[in-house]
């Protein structure tokens, strides 16, 4: 299980990715018109920086749902691959079985 401040750590710049994305994108699209004056693109580019850094998309980490784990995370199925073998070995996943050779 990860540690309850990162899970919440990570949920709230989810948070904050939701608010400021329609003002992220319109900046962007501003800052990267070549049609517009420099000084423009310019003042465009500063308001972006000023917006806070957890609001980016990019800062976003994938988390397992069950276990709040961050690596080995299957992005289909939400989760991590410890937890895909627990619920699988519980017989939780439909058509899922414990491989053997």
């Amino acid at each position: 299980m990860a540690k309850k401040s990162m899970i919440e750590r990570e949920k709230k710049r989810q948070k904050l990715v939701e608010q400021y994305a329609t003002k992220r994108v319109a900046l962007k699209v501003i800052a990267n018109d070549d049609s517009l004056p420099m000084e423009e693109r310019f003042k465009a580019r500063l308001k972006l920086a000023k917006l806070p850094r957890n609001s980016s998309a990019t800062r976003l980490h994938n988390r397992c749902q069950i276990s709040g784990r961050p690596k080995a995370y299957y992005r289909k199925l939400k989760m991590s691959r410890i937890a895909l073998r627990d619920l699988a070995s519980q017989g939780q996943i439909p058509g899922m079985v414990k491989s053997s050779w």
